[in-house]
């Protein structure tokens, strides 16, 4: 029992140091000199809830162009009342199954502790209030925009060139879901690849966001 007990110490001590290091440890080490001579800059959103992030992009005339292909899978990219595209990455068995928390079920849980397979998942916007707790903006050059544009559409798995939507999944009218690459799993799942996406980006992070709380700190710790 005793040893049981230690070992229980030392996982839940390990998990503790490892989500403080990974919080105040920033990524990249070192600041890079984001002061570029242009004036121009686009605006990001990122989007919390208490266990995941998207990642929000504007829609204007460039991005509508750049996102036409997610037309085809019933995304409204071009209507007018649409403002902003939400993007996020996360496990297959759990953001399918779990619209609402109501739908909590124990196999999905299971899938998204251990290891699954990663969709993508779509949706558009109007506008939104940027003074909201659960909405950090970013404002980025050109040139780190399309880097991060770059990352997103990079994750979806295409099939012959065609995005691969997943049939008659999404939460509502005008949102879907994609296949994705990657696996997801507790260790590296759907905030670390919005870490990682703002990070492409020039936005520093913590070394390892698990959560959207040590993410959000690690956001405001060093940038």
């Amino acid at each position: 029992m005793r040893f049981i007990l230690r070992i229980s110490i030392a996982v839940v001590a390990v998990v503790v140091f490892a989500a403080a290091a990974g919080t105040f440890v920033p990524r990249p080490l070192f600041a890079l000199d984001r002061s570029g001579s242009s004036a121009e800059t686009r605006r990001i959103l990122l989007l919390s809830n208490p266990i995941h992030t998207d990642i929000v992009i504007p829609l204007d005339e460039e991005t509508r162009a750049d996102y036409a292909f997610l037309e085809a899978s019933g995304i409204p990219i071009a209507d007018p009342v649409a403002q902003w595209l939400v993007l996020g990455w996360g496990g297959r068995a759990f953001y399918l199954e779990t619209p609402t928390w109501s739908d909590l079920k124990p196999m999905p849980v299971f899938r998204a502790l251990t290891i699954d397979r990663s969709v993508m998942h779509v949706d558009v916007a109007g506008s939104m209030d940027e003074t909201h707790p659960a909405i950090r903006s970013f404002n980025m050059r050109p040139a780190e925009f399309q880097t991060l544009s770059n990352f997103i559409k990079a994750s979806f798995v295409r099939d012959r060139g065609e995005i691969v939507a997943i049939p008659d999944a999404g939460y509502g009218v005008y949102d879907q879901f994609f296949e994705a690459h990657g696996s997801f799993n507790a260790l590296l799942g759907c905030n670390t690849w919005t870490a990682q996406a703002l990070r492409s980006a020039g936005i520093r992070t913590g070394w390892w966001n698990p959560l959207p709380q040590t993410l959000g700190l690690s956001l405001r710790l060093f940038n």
